[in-house]
């Protein structure tokens, strides 16, 4: 390994997303960091993007920056791959310049979804949305570099930035009753859990150990959108929050009750294996997590 690759500070696009938010805490006890947001550098503008890397000389990049709009992105094609595809084959690029290393994020969303179980690294991708395609385009470009870290993620929540637990909140205090689909399943992933074990697999490569590849990141056990807003409903009511709507007031409804523009997976579940055992990580349930969350949130005022 090159002394390049070990000396430097982290550099983080994305910093005021979910997991950007989180990475800025975990991250920061490996070396300095640099992160930016978007406001900062124009992530779209290939030079811009260039110029920031080799300013900074990282040890390694860490892209928690993407184009999350799943809907809109069906209207806005060039715009998500833009993001979700050519940064991530820029800063391939750039680290392989630098002998850095690249983390970089994907999502269940390359997968069509239709597998009965959890989804391995290995199985075929077959995206079924423009959101997803992008996403996949992104994946391939950052392993055209060797030293790579693609953490495929869903579900991810977090208490800083916009997501379901938020909205099911919100609506849990204005609504008596909500509708929620019941037949697409996921584990709720923490941006904490993600920036946490971000910063454990990052530290052990750059130390020489675990391996470069592609790793599914994610919470143990599954649920539905139904499941998981139910759960929240429920130690919301347990944390003294004034709810308007009961556990039991939230009905299940079929994706096809709910159409959207774009496509859902109808199964997200990710197969962690890999990843715990290259690591040696335990991944904690997503109640776990989803209470921890709301416990955060609550304290700081912010829902």
């Amino acid at each position: 390994m090159s002394a390049g690759s070990m000396t430097g500070p982290i550099l983080v696009l994305g910093r005021n997303g979910q997991v950007g938010w989180e990475l800025q805490r975990a991250l920061g006890v490996l070396a300095p960091l640099v992160a930016v947001a978007r406001a900062e550098c124009d992530l779209a503008d290939t030079e811009a993007v260039r110029r920031l890397v080799r300013q900074t000389a990282p040890r390694a990049i860490v892209n928690a920056a993407a184009y999350t709009a799943v809907d809109k992105a069906e209207a806005e094609p060039a715009a998500a791959h833009a993001i979700n595809a050519g940064l991530p084959a820029v800063l391939a690029e750039e680290a392989r310049a630098l002998d850095a290393w690249l983390v970089h994020y994907s999502t269940d969303y390359v997968f069509k979804g239709d597998k009965p179980g959890a989804y391995a690294e290995d199985d075929p991708t077959d995206p079924q949305s423009v959101y997803g395609r992008s996403k996949l385009a992104g994946e391939q470009a950052a392993r055209a570099w060797s030293r790579h870290l693609v953490l495929r993620t869903s579900w991810v929540f977090g208490a800083h930035g916009g997501n379901f637990l938020k909205t099911m909140l919100r609506l849990g205090r204005e609504r008596s009753e909500l509708k929620v689909v019941d037949d697409q399943h996921g584990a709720p992933t923490s941006a904490a859990l993600i920036a946490d074990v971000t910063a454990h697999a990052l530290a052990a490569v750059l130390r020489g150990q675990g391996a470069a590849g592609v790793y599914h990141l994610a919470s143990a056990g599954d649920t539905t959108w139904c499941g998981y807003a139910r759960y929240v409903m429920e130690q919301a009511l347990a944390l003294g929050v004034p709810l308007a709507c009961r556990p039991q007031a939230v009905h299940p409804i079929a994706t096809s009750d709910y159409p959207l523009p774009a496509a859902r997976p109808a199964n997200s579940r990710l197969n962690t294996a890999r990843l715990r055992a290259t690591f040696g990580l335990h991944l904690p349930p997503w109640q776990e997590q989803v209470t921890r969350v709301l416990q955060t949130i609550l304290k700081e005022n912010h829902a």
